[in-house]
C-alpha cells in the first residue's frame, strides 16, 4: 500500500445516506452552512455554536422544553452555560423511541444469556422508580452501584435518572478500599450490588467484600442485591438493611412511568478518575450535557439509527458504559457482555456479533491487538456482514492493528478510532462517516468541539506534537468535582496550563489528512535531552514483534537528564538476550527514531493496568524512583508494581 493511501473509503451512496449528511443538508437549508466538506462544516459548528447545538436538539428530537436561550457566558471556560432555561429528563429520552423488540441482550460469558424487550425494560424501571420513591430517594440523592454490565444495572440507572437522583457505578472486581475511596466521598443513600460475577469461566462471589464495604458507607440506608450467581437471598440476609432486587420489585406492579424534568445542568452521573496519583476525583456530569453530546456522537459520528444493535466491550467502572447506554436514545438495541472477552476463547465476541446481527462493534485497542496476536481471522470464520462500524478506544490503535482489522476482521467496515475521556464522558476526536480511514489516524474532531494541538508557547500547530486542547466550551464539560465548592480542583485539573482553554493531557498531532494521532498521555511523555517523545510511538514498534506481548515505557531521572526505560512482557519461552535487545532497539530506531531507542530494556512478568485495561506508566515511574504510589486500588493487579521496585538493571 502506498504512503497516504486510505485503508477504506465510504462510497457515495453510503455517505449520502448517513445521518451526518442529513444533518449537513438541514444545516445548509436553515443556516446556510457548508454542505459538501466535513472540515468546513466542522468549522461552522464551532463558529456558530448556538445554531449548531440548537439544531442538534431539534434534529435528534430531544424530549423536553428547550427554553429561549442556547448559551450564556459562552466565552468562559469554565462558566459557560448551555440551554440555561431548558428542562428535560435523561431517562425519558432514553425510553422515548423503543419499539416492541429487544431493548437489551445480555451475555455473561457462556454462563448467562437473556434478553429484555422494551416494555419489560420500561416495566422494570417503573417498579424500581416506585421502590426508590418508597425509600424517600429524590432529586440530588446519590445511588451507588457495584454491578456487572447487565440489564438490571441499566434499569436501575434509568430509574434513578427518572426521579433526578445521581448515579455512580463501579464494577464488582474492585477491592473494598477502591470502592470506598470512590463512594464514601459522595455519600450514597442506596447501594446496589450483585452477589458475584463470572470471569474467565470462574465463579467469583463477593459477599465478603460487601460485608467489608457497607460499614464504610454510613449514609447508605438500604442495599439491593441482584441475583447473578444464585446467592442473592443468602447474601442479602447477612447484610444490614438489605434485600434482593427481586423482592423489592415484587412489591410493585408496573404503572405509567413518571419523569421529573429538571434543568439541563442537573447532575446525572458521578464518574471517577482512574489515576494512581491520589484519591480519585469525583467528576460530576450533567443530564443535558451528557445526553446532547452522546446523541450527537451516536447519530452523526457512529451513524446509529433505530433498530441498530450496538455493542461496546466495557465494564460499569469505565465511561464507555455510560456512553453505550445512551444509544437507547437513538432507538438502538444494546448488546451487553460481562466477563472476559476470551472466555471460553477469542471467538466469543465475534460469535456474539454474528448471532445477534451486531451493527456497531465497540472494543479496545488492546483487544484488537490480542486478537491479532492470537492468530484469529474472524472474516474467514464468522458472518460479520451486519457490522457497519468497528470502534476502538482506551489507548491508541497502532497502524499494524488498523491494517489487521481490514485484512483479518472485515474489509468493508468503518474503522473508527475514538479518543476522549472520563473527564468529558465523550470524545474530542472520533470517526467521521463521510471521510476515508488512514492507517494510525483518528479521522477528525467531533462536531462542535474546537479541538487544537498547541505547542509549549500556546500556539496551534499541525504536523508536530503538542498538547490536545479545546478552545471553546462544550455541553459535556463537567458541572465540577464533588466536594470542590470553589471549583479550585476543577480549574487546576484542566485550565491551569492555558487560561480559559481546556487542556486535556493528551500528547497529540494533526496529520496532513486532517486526522489526529494520539501519542500518549502528556504527563507520561518522555523528555530525553529535552525532546518530548510519546510512549505510544515506542509501543507501536515493539509490540508488533512476535517475541513481545506487551510493553511499558517510562522516563527515569539519570545523570541530570532523563533516560528511556522499556519494560517488556515476553511471549512464552522467549528470553531477553543480547540478540533480542538488539532487535528491539533496531526496530525502534528504524520505525520511530534514534531518540526513541531505550537506554535500558528490562523483561518483566506482568504489566500493571487499571480496571479498564489502561497501562499505568506513572505508577511504575513512581516505584522506580522510590516514591509512594497512591490509590493502588485503581489497579486491576496492584501486586505487579513490586516487580519494578529496586531493579538492579536500573541502578547502572
Amino acid at each position: 500500500m502506498t504512503v497516504g493511501e486510505p485503508l477504506w473509503s465510504p462510497d457515495e451512496t453510503r455517505i449520502a445516506a448517513s445521518n451526518l449528511a442529513g444533518l449537513m443538508r438541514t444545516a445548509a437549508a436553515r443556516f446556510g452552512a457548508s454542505q459538501g466538506d466535513y472540515r468546513a462544516f466542522h468549522r461552522w459548528t464551532i463558529d456558530e455554536r448556538e445554531s449548531f447545538w440548537s439544531l442538534v436538539w431539534d434534529d435528534c428530537g430531544i424530549v423536553g422544553d428547550k427554553g429561549a436561550g442556547v448559551l450564556e457566558d459562552g466565552d468562559r471556560m469554565p462558566g459557560a452555560r448551555f440551554f440555561p432555561e431548558a428542562t428535560l429528563n435523561f431517562a425519558e429520552n432514553l425510553l422515548a423511541r423503543g419499539g416492541d423488540g429487544d431493548a437489551l441482550v445480555f451475555r455473561g460469558e457462556d454462563k448467562a444469556s437473556r434478553r429484555m424487550h422494551w416494555q419489560e425494560l420500561r416495566d422494570t424501571v417503573s417498579r424500581l422508580q416506585q421502590h426508590f420513591r418508597a425509600l424517600g430517594i429524590g432529586e440530588g440523592d446519590r445511588i451507588a452501584a457495584m454491578m456487572p454490565n447487565m440489564p438490571e444495572t441499566i434499569a436501575a440507572m434509568l430509574a434513578a435518572a427518572s426521579i433526578g437522583a445521581v448515579w455512580s457505578s463501579c464494577s464488582p472486581d474492585f477491592g473494598p478500599k477502591g470502592v470506598l475511596d470512590r463512594f464514601s466521598q459522595i455519600e450514597p443513600v442506596l447501594f446496589i450490588a450483585t452477589d458475584g460475577y463470572w470471569y474467565n469461566g470462574k465463579r467469583i462471589a463477593i459477599a465478603d467484600k460487601l460485608a467489608e464495604i457497607l460499614p464504610g458507607l454510613p449514609t447508605v440506608r438500604n442495599t439491593l442485591i441482584v441475583d447473578y450467581l444464585g446467592d442473592a437471598g443468602k447474601v442479602a440476609a447477612n447484610l444490614p438493611s438489605a434485600e434482593t432486587m427481586e423482592a423489592a420489585l415484587a412489591r410493585h406492579a408496573p404503572v405509567e412511568l413518571e419523569f421529573v424534568r429538571l434543568p439541563f445542568s442537573h447532575p446525572l452521573y458521578i464518574l471517577f478518575s482512574s489515576g494512581t496519583t491520589g484519591v480519585p476525583k469525583c467528576i460530576v456530569h450533567s443530564a443535558g450535557g451528557t445526553l446532547l453530546q452522546h446523541v450527537k456522537e451516536h447519530r452523526y459520528h457512529a451513524d446509529i439509527r433505530p433498530g441498530d444493535r450496538v455493542f461496546y466491550f466495557t465494564t460499569c467502572g469505565w465511561m464507555m458504559w455510560n456512553w453505550l447506554v445512551s444509544a437507547l436514545a437513538s432507538g438502538a438495541t444494546l448488546l451487553l457482555y460481562d466477563g472476559s472477552p476470551f472466555a471460553p476463547d477469542g471467538n466469543v465476541l465475534f460469535d456474539y456479533a454474528e448471532q445477534e446481527g451486531m451493527t456497531y462493534f465497540g472494543t479496545s485497542a488492546k483487544y484488537i491487538d490480542a486478537v491479532r496476536k492470537a492468530g484469529l481471522r474472524p472474516r474467514e470464520t464468522h458472518d460479520l456482514s451486519k457490522v457497519r462500524v468497528l470502534s476502538s478506544t482506551g489507548s491508541p490503535l497502532s497502524p499494524e492493528c488498523f491494517s489487521f482489522v481490514y485484512d483479518a476482521i472485515k474489509q468493508d467496515v468503518h474503522l473508527a478510532s475514538i479518543s476522549g475521556g472520563t473527564d468529558i464522558v465523550s470524545c474530542f476526536v472520533l470517526g467521521v462517516p463521510g471521510l476515508p480511514v488512514y492507517s494510525g489516524e483518528i479521522q477528525g474532531p467531533g462536531l462542535g468541539m474546537a479541538v487544537e494541538v498547541w505547542n509549549d508557547e500556546g500556539r496551534p500547530v499541525t504536523g508536530e506534537k503538542g498538547e490536545l486542547v479545546c478552545t471553546r466550551a462544550f455541553p459535556s464539560m463537567p458541572i465540577g468535582f464533588w466536594n470542590d465548592p470553589d471549583g479550585e480542583k476543577y480549574r487546576a485539573a484542566y485550565f491551569d496550563r492555558f487560561d480559559n482553554v481546556w487542556c486535556h493531557g493528551d500528547f497529540a498531532e494533526w496529520t496532513g489528512h486532517g486526522g489526529m494521532i494520539i501519542h500518549g498521555r502528556s504527563d507520561a511523555t518522555l523528555n530525553p535531552g529535552g525532546v518530548r517523545i510519546g510512549t505510544a510511538e515506542i509501543y507501536n514498534q515493539v509490540e508488533q514483534m512476535p517475541e513481545v506481548l506487551e510493553a511499558l515505557c517510562i522516563g527515569q531521572d539519570w545523570d541530570n537528564d532523563v533516560r528511556v526505560v522499556l519494560f517488556v512482557r515476553l511471549a512464552d519461552g522467549v528470553t531477553l538476550d543480547a540478540d533480542l535487545e538488539k532487535a528491539i532497539r533496531s526496530r525502534i530506531r528504524s520505525g520511530a527514531s534514534p531518540r526513541h531507542v531505550p537506554a535500558r530494556i528490562v523483561a518483566v512478568k506482568d504489566i500493571p493496568r487499571t480496571k479498564s485495561g489502561k497501562i499505568v506508566e506513572l505508577a511504575v515511574r513512581e516505584i522506580v524512583h522510590g516514591r509512594p504510589v497512591r490509590n493502588k486500588e485503581a489497579l486491576a493487579n496492584p501486586e505487579v508494581l513490586e516487580l519494578y521496585r529496586d531493579l538492579n538493571a536500573l541502578q547502572v
